[in-house]
């Protein structure tokens, strides 16, 4: 079984480009060069440089002895919450904005849903002096306000997108509208493991980062390369696919994507993709996505804004299909517990979004010397008001 994009964008039969025709020269263009450009040596020590000395990698792979000595197993965290804005994000905007300069885009646009991913994209767009656009749902702007001043004060213009459900796949949608319509100067930088070929795998090679960096700690830590599980949360699953990547083709490696059940897999307020979805086309690629009969979208729900999201990204529908990855639905509920467990026992404050993979350790026994590695996606100081309003702790 192949788990790479294949050269027409496709995981088995997940990917492709879907797109309306205006946008074909621009991912087009995309298409002929990023390999191209991403293996120019001044291209690879520019992305590798800013990583060190700006982002602020290596991030540590930490073992958890308190949570360890909870479940009876080796729990490794990857700290990608101590990157530069909090997330795993930035690995990906530093290394397309790149991309975008070489290209001679003057004018970047971006969607968001837990800010994250908008904040990273403002970063990136503050260091090299590009205009910023980011479009974020009405909704995620409530609930994600740290994170919206954030942007505002890194220069970036947020625009709200106010159809549907106002969270990320309508943020998704007024990006590629505005894309359309300014297709020449313009570089579109999608933040997650979706959209057409070949964002999915330029996406997943900028966050490969994450699985090169653990190969090489765990055998510092513990004498091998493999751990026996790698688990991730996925809504898009941009941190899971470079989470999961230099690991993608050793089958002794238990791949585990954990994704938003919301107020339960079955109560119409979900984001649990891989239970409900069929297959269907969204944002440009044919992936798993909950929709009804006739093909229209299932508004998501999760306590997350990261995993509010209808779909997933085609690397992981072939994933699930091919049986390579387990997935879990975990619900609010249960990912909150598990983030507010983390801050007791090991003093860090998970992201709502990572709080669905540590979920995982409730879910499923692990052997006392099994060597699990959970990626700690980002921090939690953006849902802070969140924790704050579920209360309990």
């Amino acid at each position: 079984m192949n788990y790479s994009v294949d050269d027409k964008g496709y995981y088995g039969k997940f990917g492709g480009a879907y797109i309306p025709e205006m946008l074909h020269p621009n991912v087009e263009e995309l298409v002929e060069n990023y390999l191209k450009i991403m293996a120019e040596p001044d291209f690879q020590e520019e992305f590798r440089a800013l990583l060190k000395d700006y982002v602020g990698r290596p991030t540590p792979l930490y073992f958890a002895k308190r949570l360890s000595e909870k479940y009876n197993t080796k729990v490794y965290l990857k700290r990608e919450d101590l990157n530069h804005t909090g997330a795993h994000k930035v690995n990906n905007t530093i290394g397309q904005i790149l991309v975008a300069k070489r290209l001679g885009k003057k004018r970047i646009i971006a969607e968001t849903g837990a800010g994250q991913h908008g904040v990273a994209t403002a970063t990136a767009c503050a260091l090299m002096g590009l205009q910023c656009i980011v479009y974020m749902g009405e909704v995620d702007i409530e609930r994600q306000k740290p994170n919206v001043e954030r942007m505002k004060l890194l220069g970036a213009e947020v625009r709200p997108a106010t159809s549907g459900s106002k969270t990320l796949k309508d943020a998704t949608n007024e990006a590629i509208r505005d894309w359309i319509n300014n297709p020449v100067d313009t570089h579109y930088i999608i933040g997650s493991v979706v959209g057409p070929h070949p964002y999915p795998d330029m996406v997943a090679r900028f966050q490969a980062v994450i699985s090169e960096e653990i190969r090489w700690q765990l055998k510092e830590h513990e004498g091998t390369e493999e751990p026996d599980y790698v688990i991730a949360c996925v809504g898009g699953g941009s941190n899971a696919a470079g989470a999961f990547y230099h690991f993608l083709d050793s089958e002794n490696v238990k791949l585990i994507a954990s994704e938003a059940a919301g107020f339960g897999v079955d109560s119409g307020k979900t984001a649990a993709t891989t239970a409900l979805g069929t297959e269907g086309v969204i944002h440009g690629s044919r992936t798993l996505l909950m929709q009804t009969e006739d093909g229209q979208i299932v508004e998501p729900h999760s306590i997350s804004a990261g995993l509010d999201y209808p779909g997933i990204g085609p690397i992981h529908a072939h994933l699930f299909d091919s049986k390579r990855a387990e997935f879990f639905s975990i619900t609010d509920d249960d990912a909150y517990a598990s983030g507010v467990q983390l801050c007791r026992l090991e003093g860090i404050i998970p992201a709502l979004e990572s709080s669905h993979a540590l979920a995982v350790l409730d879910k499923k026994q692990f052997k006392p010397d099994d060597i699990v590695v959970i990626n700690l996606s980002g921090r939690g100081d953006k849902d802070l008001q969140t924790y704050i309003a579920r209360g309990g702790y």
